[in-house]
């Protein structure tokens, strides 16, 4: 079985680390593989002295479940600590929140995609303690979908934004702690970074070969399935398509209610995307876009992890719903995720080519031939901070 950075800590505590005073930046998932939870663990240890914590976009135990939902801080009801919001007025923290630690704890569960705003707080946190002095422990965790292939376009640097805040594809195959590496790489040089790798993790994996217990790291994550699609079907929160939210299986299941189910899935069927299939299952979602409306819909199924492309499948069935409802589909104007100009599926897919290539109704695999030509120059970028074996 795999361990958590978060057991090898409690199984061998760092030197650097005893009689610190620190901070954690943390969420429901972060726990150890019996399930402890690390406040509790730091909040008991006589080794450090915890006196202040962090929560990431969603909440410290997941308490926001739509999208783009800020929370405000408060204190900790048993600790009588300050609780910080790091998805709310501020999303990076401030001298004040850092004046009284030596150190900063991180221990957040990531999804493996780009959009995933945890490592964008996780880039915000290695600034903060640069610009003020304080170390940065970053304690790995799997990334889920391992297994899945480089998908999907390298953000431009034009594109930056809370939803990528580094050239990475947008299923990029790092670890929290590698995605760390390559912040301090390329943008936090000054760094005092230290990592507590995972032992028996290997890249070629997903989170079921590890025989950990999976907490869902956000509302709609609840699931590995969900994870597995999540780094192409984040692409709808940037149309009028509904990506699930307001079901029971998110990112799985989309659809609106224009579609017909059936038609769509006769023409994806014919492209024989690898990987997966499709099956008709229309819903209602409870909240979010099409709230109480039928909507013609579909469930993705993926049959081989190692073969399934996330991005470009998205990219087919929008190619796909383009092309037969081109009138009642739409791409989402700004503001999203603190973005006010750019168009949201561009700061999510990278830049402007994606949803321009979709509009002048290039097939999937003409989309994909684009992105592919970045893929070597990231993967020597990639390989610079891979610490884990395939």
């Amino acid at each position: 079985m795999s361990k958590f950075g978060l057991d090898l800590l409690i199984a061998d505590f760092p030197e650097k680390l005893k009689g610190k005073k620190v901070g954690v930046v943390c969420h429901a998932a972060s726990i150890t593989s019996s399930y402890q939870h690390i406040i509790d663990i730091l909040a008991n240890s006589s080794r450090i002295k915890l006196l202040n914590i962090f929560g990431p976009q969603h909440g410290l135990f997941g308490q926001t479940q739509d999208n783009m939902i800020e929370w405000e801080g408060s204190i900790h009801p048993r600790l009588k600590i300050p609780v910080y919001s790091l998805y709310g007025e501020h999303r990076k923290p401030t001298a004040s929140m850092l004046e009284r630690i030596d150190a900063l704890i991180f221990d957040v569960q990531d999804a493996g995609a780009r959009p995933y705003t945890y490592i964008w707080t996780l880039k915000h946190c290695m600034e903060a303690c640069a610009e003020n002095g304080i170390a940065v422990w970053v304690l790995d965790r799997p990334n889920p979908i391992g297994a899945v292939g480089v998908d999907g376009p390298v953000l431009s640097e034009d594109f930056f934004s809370f939803v990528g805040g580094a050239s990475i594809p947008l299923c990029h195959r790092m670890t929290m702690g590698e995605m760390a590496l390559f912040i301090k790489k390329h943008y936090v040089n000054n760094s005092d970074l230290n990592i507590v790798w995972m032992d028996n993790w290997r890249r070629g994996s997903i989170w079921s070969d590890t025989g950990l217990p999976w907490v869902l790291p956000s509302p709609n994550m609840p699931t590995l399935d969900t994870a597995i699609v999540y780094p192409g079907q984040v692409l709808l929160e940037a149309t009028n398509i509904s990506e699930g939210r307001g079901t029971t299986r998110p990112f799985e299941l989309f659809g609106a209610s224009f579609i017909n189910a059936p038609e769509v899935i006769t023409i994806l069927n014919q492209q024989n995307l690898p990987g997966c299939l499709f099956r008709e299952h229309n819903f209602i979602p409870t909240f979010h876009k099409w709230a109480g409306e039928l909507c013609g819909g579909i469930q993705i199924h993926v049959t081989d992890p190692k073969l399934f492309r996330p991005v470009q499948t998205t990219a087919a069935f929008l190619s796909v719903i383009i092309k037969l409802y081109g009138d009642a589909f739409k791409f989402k104007d700004p503001p999203y995720e603190y973005e006010y100009n750019k168009m949201p599926f561009d700061i999510l897919a990278g830049d402007t080519a994606m949803r321009e290539s979709l509009l002048n109704g290039e097939s999937s695999e003409q989309i994909r031939a684009v992105w592919e030509k970045d893929y070597q120059a990231w993967d020597e970028s990639f390989r610079t901070v891979a610490y884990y074996k395939e």
